[in-house]
C-alpha cells in the first residue's frame, strides 16, 4: 500500500536469521554485499519507476496521433528544406512567409503555407515542446477532426488578423508597427496560441484561469518588448482563440466565472510581476527587439555602453571618460549581475506574494514608486523631455503604473505576517550587509585613496553610495563621485553592492519561505504532545491547526485552543488532555479571559462541557450534530445500507479503487489533482471557504492526517477524504472525517465508496468509532423545546443551505448508521452575543471581501 501502512522491516543476523542482541557484528566484507544488494534494489526502483514514466508517457503520445504526425510533418519539411538549422532560406521565405510584402504580392497561400516552417533551431525546439504540451490534451478535449480545423483555422486567421493590424498601426504613424511592416514569418505557434485559447474553455475553473493567463501574458510580452512581427500575429491567434472557445462552448456547461480564491489570486499576481520582470531580459536574446516597452529596456535590464557612447564621454573630459570605463568594466566581472537588479529583486518579491505576505506588497509598492522617481529623473534631468520624446516618456512609464494600479487593487489579498521573530532577523541582515557594505567601500577606499580618479576622502566615497547599489544604467544620476582605476579601489567598487544585493535578495527569500501565521511554537507543540497522550473530544485534533493560541491550567494536565476576535476567546472544540481535568478546565480559562478582560466562548463542544458551563450559569445552543459510526462488527448488511454497497459495487466495476496516503508524500501528480479538485470547489461556489472547524488544503499537509483517494485505471483521482486520529492513552482509537471533495465529473459514488472504504480500514485496525465530523448550523435531534436563538441558528441555517449545505451533508451522513451527538456553543452574558456572532464569523470567513459579502447577501435573498 504505502508508507503508512507498512510497518518496520526485520534485520537479518549473520546467517540470515533475525539479529539479537547477542548475535555477533556483522562483518565489513558483509556489509558491503548487503549495500550494494540495498543500491540494486534502490537502482531496480528508480528504473521501473522511470520506465513506468516512459511508458505513460508513450500512451499519451500513441493517444495523441495528430500530434506525432504534425511533429514528423514539420520535421520532415524541415529536414528537406535544409530550414532545420538556421531556418528558410530567403529565396524560400518569400515565398512561403505570410505579411504585409506577401499578401500585398498576392500570395494568398502564405497563411497557410507558413504553418511548415519554423525561423531558428531554438523556435523548431520551442515549437516541438509547445505542440507536445497543447495538442495531447487538445486531442483528448476537442477530439483529432476539431483540433486540426482550431490550430489551422486559427492559425490563418490569427496571422491575417495580426498582419491588419499592423498595416493599421503603419498608417496612423505609429513609429514600432512600420518598423515591422516589412518583415515575414513563419511558423505554426500562433496556431498553437490559439488552440491552447480554444483549449481553455474545455478545462476546470483553475486551469482555465491559470492557462487563459499564460496564453495572454506570454504573447503579450513578446509582443510589449520583442515587437517582431510574428509576437502581433501570437496575440491576434489568442483573441481568436478566445473567441472561437466561447462559440465552441455553447450548449456545454462552462467553466464558473467568480473572483479566484485568494491563494489562486495571489499565484496570478505574482506571474504578472514575473512577467513583466522578464520581459526585457527576454526581449534581450533577440536581435532587432523593437516592442514599444523595449524602448526603456536599458533602463530596467542595463547593457553594456556602445563605442560611441564612450567616445563621446571621453570627449567631454578626462573624469567623465573613466566613469563610462568603469561602467564599461562592469560586465566584464561578475558585477554584471547588478545589470538585472530589478528584474531580480521583482522575481524575489513575486514568491513573497504568492505566499501572501504583507511585507512582499509593501517592498513591490515602494520598488515600483522608486522605480517611477528614476524613470522621471531619468528624463527630465537635466532637462525636461521635448516634443519628440514625449512618447517614449509615456512608454517608460506605463508598465511601473499599470503594475502598481494592479498592487493597490489586490492588496486585500496580501495580509500575512512573517513568522514570529522573522521581521527582525531580516531587518538585522540587510542593515547588517548595508552597513557593511558602506563601511568596507568608504573604509577601505579610503585607505587606498591613490587608486582613485580624483583621489579619494571619505565625503567624496560617501557621495558615491548610491551608484554602488544602483544598477550601472542609472549612473549618470548619482553625484560626482571618485572613479576607481585599479587594484583593490577596482574590487570595492564592482563586488561591494553586489555583495549587498546578493545578501539582501537572499535574506528576503528566505523570510518568505519561513513565513508563518504568528503562534507560540512551543506551546502548539506542547499542546499537540497532551493532545497525543491524554485525548479529547471528536474534533480535538482541530486544536493543532495555525492559528490557534493555547492555554493550559496550572498542572498542565489540560488545554484550551482559542483565537481572540474582537475581545471574544473563541474556543476551537473541547478542553483536551487528561480526562478528570477537561470539565475543570472551563472555569480555569474563563479566569484567564477574565484578567485580560476578554469574553470566553466555547465552540463546538460535547454535553460534558456544556454541563460544566452550565454550572457556572453560562447559556448554551446547539449549534451542530456530530455524526459517530460505531465500528466493531461494522458490516454493509441490510437494506439500510443498500447506498453504500452500490457506491462499493459500481467502484469496483469501473476500476475505481481506494489508496491511502499522506498529502506531504503524496506523488506531486496526485497532490496537483488534489489541489484541482479544491480549488475547483472553492470556485464552484465563488464565496471564500471556510475555516475555524473545517479544514481546507492545508490542513492536509499533516504527518497524522491520513488521506483517502479514489483513482481510476488512469490516475485520475475521482475524490478525497482526510482523516484526523481521536488519541487515547497515546494511539489512535477514533478517526474524524475533516476534508472531502469530489471532482465534478467524476465517479457520482465517490464519497460514499471513500467513507465506506475508510471505514472498513479503521474497523481492520481496531478502532473504535468513526465520527463523520459535525454538520455547522444543522441538527436532526428535536427533543428539546428551541429557544428563540436556536430558532435564530436554524433559520440561518436553513438560509445558508443553497450556499453551503449544511443540511444536506447531514442528511448524507445519515446514510452510515451513525450516532447523534449535539455539539453546543456555551457563553456567559447574552449581551456578548452580537461581539461573538462577528467574532464566529470572523473565524469561519477570516477574508471575506466586500465584493463576496454583497454576493453571499444575493445569493441568500434570491
Amino acid at each position: 500500500m504505502n508508507d503508512l501502512l507498512t510497518g518496520p522491516v526485520p534485520t537479518e543476523g549473520p546467517a540470515g536469521g533475525p539479529a539479537g542482541p547477542g548475535a555477533p557484528a556483522p562483518r565489513p566484507r558483509r556489509t558491503a554485499a548487503v549495500l550494494r544488494r540495498r543500491l540494486r534494489r534502490i537502482a531496480r526502483g528508480l528504473g521501473r519507476r522511470t520506465a513506468r514514466g516512459l511508458a505513460a508517457l508513450a500512451r499519451r503520445l500513441w493517444a495523441a496521433p495528430l500530434t506525432l504526425t504534425a511533429l514528423a510533418v514539420l520535421g520532415t519539411v524541415g529536414a528537406a528544406t535544409g530550414s532545420l538549422g538556421r531556418g528558410p532560406s530567403n529565396a524560400l521565405l518569400a515565398q512561403v512567409g505570410v505579411g504585409l510584402p506577401a499578401l500585398a504580392a498576392g500570395r494568398w497561400w502564405t497563411p497557410l503555407t507558413s504553418l511548415f516552417w519554423c525561423p531558428s533551431t531554438l523556435s523548431y525546439l520551442c515549437t516541438a515542446v509547445l505542440l507536445l504540451l497543447v495538442g495531447p490534451a487538445a486531442e483528448q478535449r476537442l477530439g483529432r477532426l476539431r483540433t486540426l480545423t482550431v490550430l489551422v483555422a486559427g492559425h490563418a486567421a490569427g496571422t491575417l488578423l495580426g498582419a491588419w493590424l499592423v498595416a493599421a498601426g503603419s498608417r496612423l504613424g505609429e513609429p514600432w508597427t512600420a518598423s515591422v511592416a516589412g518583415q515575414l514569418s513563419v511558423g505554426p505557434s500562433a496556431g498553437l496560441f490559439a488552440l491552447a485559447a480554444v483549449l481553455c474553455h474545455r478545462l476546470t475553473a483553475p486551469w482555465n484561469r491559470r492557462l487563459r493567463l499564460l496564453v495572454l501574458l506570454v504573447p503579450l510580452g513578446m509582443t510589449l518588448y520583442v515587437g517582431h512581427l510574428q509576437s502581433v500575429q501570437r496575440c491576434a491567434a489568442v483573441l481568436v482563440g478566445l473567441g472561437l472557445g466561447a462559440l465552441l462552448q455553447r450548449g456545454r456547461p462552462r467553466p464558473q466565472a467568480h473572483r479566484p480564491a485568494h491563494a489562486e489570486a495571489r499565484v496570478l499576481v505574482a506571474l504578472c510581476l514575473v512577467a513583466a520582470a522578464l520581459g526585457p531580459l527576454v526581449a534581450a536574446l533577440y536581435d532587432n527587439a523593437s516592442g514599444p516597452f523595449n524602448t526603456f529596456s536599458d533602463l530596467y535590464l542595463s547593457h553594456p555602453l556602445a563605442p560611441d557612447e564612450i567616445a563621446d564621454a571621453c570627449a567631454r573630459s578626462v573624469h567623465e571618460c573613466a566613469r563610462a570605463h568603469a561602467v564599461q568594466r562592469i560586465f566584464g566581472t561578475p558585477g554584471r549581475l547588478m545589470a538585472a537588479l530589478f528584474p531580480a529583486l521583482l522575481v524575489v518579491l513575486a514568491d513573497g506574494l504568492r505566499r501572501g505576505l504583507r511585507l512582499a506588497w509593501r517592498i513591490a509598492v515602494a520598488t515600483e514608486l522608486s522605480w517611477l522617481t528614476l524613470l522621471g529623473l531619468f528624463y527630465l534631468y537635466p532637462e525636461p523631455v521635448d516634443a519628440d520624446e514625449v512618447e517614449y516618456f509615456v512608454e517608460a512609464m506605463l508598465l511601473p503604473l499599470l503594475t502598481l494600479a494592479l498592487l493597490l487593487a489586490t492588496r486585500r489579498r496580501f495580509r500575512l505576517d512573517l513568522a514570529d521573530g522573522a521581521a527582525p532577523r531580516l531587518a538585522l541582515a540587510v542593515g547588517g550587509a548595508l552597513t557593511a557594505a558602506s563601511a568596507a567601500y568608504v573604509g577601505l577606499g579610503t585607505a587606498v585613496a591613490d587608486r582613485f580618479e580624483p583621489g579619494a576622502t571619505p565625503w567624496r566615497l560617501l557621495r558615491g553610495l548610491p551608484a554602488l547599489f544602483l544598477p550601472p544604467a542609472y549612473n549618470d544620476l548619482a553625484p560626482d563621485y571618485p572613479i576607481a582605476l585599479r587594484g583593490a579601489a577596482v574590487l570595492l567598487e564592482t563586488y561591494c553592492g553586489l555583495a549587498f544585493w546578493a545578501l539582501a535578495l537572499g535574506a528576503l527569500l528566505l523570510a518568505f519561505r519561513r513565513s508563518a501565521v504568528r503562534t507560540d511554537h512551543a506551546a502548539a507543540a506542547r499542546a499537540r504532545a497532551l493532545l497525543t497522550e491524554h485525548g479529547g473530544g471528536t474534533l480535538s485534533f482541530i486544536t493543532t491547526w495555525d492559528g490557534n493560541h493555547y492555554w493550559f491550567d496550572e498542572d498542565g494536565r489540560a488545554a484550551v485552543a482559542y483565537r481572540v476576535h474582537g475581545g471574544i476567546a473563541l474556543t476551537a472544540g473541547d478542553p483536551f488532555g487528561a480526562r478528570e481535568a477537561r470539565e475543570r478546565a472551563v472555569a480555569g480559562f474563563a479566569r484567564y479571559c477574565d484578567a485580560r478582560g476578554w469574553t470566553p466562548c466555547f465552540f463546538s463542544v460535547s454535553p460534558e462541557i456544556r454541563a460544566a458551563a452550565d454550572r457556572l450559569g453560562w447559556r448554551s445552543v446547539q449549534v451542530a450534530e456530530d455524526t459517530v459510526v460505531a465500528l466493531p462488527g461494522l458490516a454493509f448488511t441490510g437494506r439500510k445500507w443498500q447506498d453504500i454497497r452500490t457506491a462499493l459495487n459500481k467502484a469496483g466495476k469501473q476500476g475505481i479503487t481506494a489508496e491511502w496516503l499522506t498529502y506531504r508524500q503524496a506523488p506531486p501528480e496526485l497532490r496537483e489533482q488534489i489541489r484541482e479538485i479544491s480549488e475547483e470547489w472553492v470556485l464552484a461556489k465563488g464565496l471564500p471557504e471556510m475555516g475555524f472547524t473545517l479544514g481546507g488544503l492545508g490542513e492536509l499537509d499533516d504527518p497524522e492526517v491520513r488521506v483517502l483517494i479514489a483513482v481510476d485505471e488512469h490516475r485520475v483521482v475521482h475524490g478525497l477524504t482526510s482523516w484526523m486520529p481521536v488519541h487515547e492513552d497515546g494511539v489512535p482509537v477514533g478517526w474524524t472525517l475533516d476534508f472531502m471533495r469530489r471532482r465534478t465529473d467524476g465517479f457520482r459514488g465517490v464519497n460514499e465508496f471513500l467513507i465506506a472504504s475508510a471505514a472498513q480500514r479503521f474497523r481492520d485496525e481496531g478502532a473504535r468509532f468513526l465520527s463523520l465530523s459535525g454538520a455547522p448550523l444543522a441538527r436532526s435531534a428535536r427533543d428539546e423545546r428551541p429557544t428563540g436563538l436556536q430558532r435564530l441558528l436554524d433559520r440561518t441555517g436553513q438560509l445558508l443551505e443553497p450556499v453551503y449545505g449544511f443540511r444536506s451533508l447531514l442528511a448524507f451522513k445519515s446514510k452510515f448508521q451513525p450516532e447523534y451527538h449535539p455539539m453546543y456553543m456555551a457563553y456567559p452574558d447574552p449581551a456578548a452575543l452580537p461581539r461573538i456572532s462577528r467574532a464566529i464569523g470572523k473565524a469561519y470567513l477570516p477574508r471575506l471581501t466586500p465584493a463576496q459579502g454583497v454576493r453571499l447577501v444575493r445569493r441568500l435573498s434570491g
